[in-house]
């Protein structure tokens, strides 16, 4: 279980994962090897999953968000595992999740442009069958954030 130094040190890392320890320790109150060891058991424990550098979409010139929700009649293993593959293969796509209710898919796309869209989907449905596939593109991202909350560990569930 974590505890408040743990859970002050997971939200300084997810702000800016290359903050120095000696500043992170400064900052939670701890000693820079009592912070070190707690973070190498974070990491060992799986709370911190990976190290990633953001970039910034539009100097990558994929400024544009689409959603995507799929409809299927297929609900097959076979079909479900070409699917992942189908979405895995294709790097614009950046989200996938299961639903429940209407639909049974949404995908998140990044594109350099609304036009681009029509190549994943031919892309996308010469690789699997669908019954039913809305684009709905993005007019602005009010809240995009990286950071979760930390305040939910003592209520882990499995």
């Amino acid at each position: 279980m974590l505890d408040e130094f743990d859970r002050r040190i997971l939200g300084l890392l997810q702000t800016d994962a290359d903050t120095a320890v000696l500043a992170i320790a400064d900052a939670v109150g701890l000693s820079p090897s009592a912070c070190s060891r707690r973070i190498v058991r974070l990491r060992q424990e799986g709370y911190i999953s990976r190290r990633v550098a953001l970039l910034d979409r539009k100097r990558m010139n994929l400024p544009t968000t689409v959603f995507v929700i799929v409809k299927t009649t297929r609900h097959a293993t076979d079909w479900l595992e070409d699917f992942r593959a189908a979405v895995a293969s294709i790097p614009e796509i950046v989200e996938v999740h299961r639903l429940t209710g209407n639909f049974d898919y949404i995908l998140k796309l990044v594109l350099p442009n609304v036009e681009h869209y029509d190549l994943i989907y031919k892309d996308l449905v010469r690789q699997v069958e669908l019954s039913d596939v809305s684009a709905y593109i993005s007019m602005e991202t009010m809240k995009d954030e990286t950071v979760i909350p930390t305040s939910y560990t003592d209520r882990v569930s499995s």
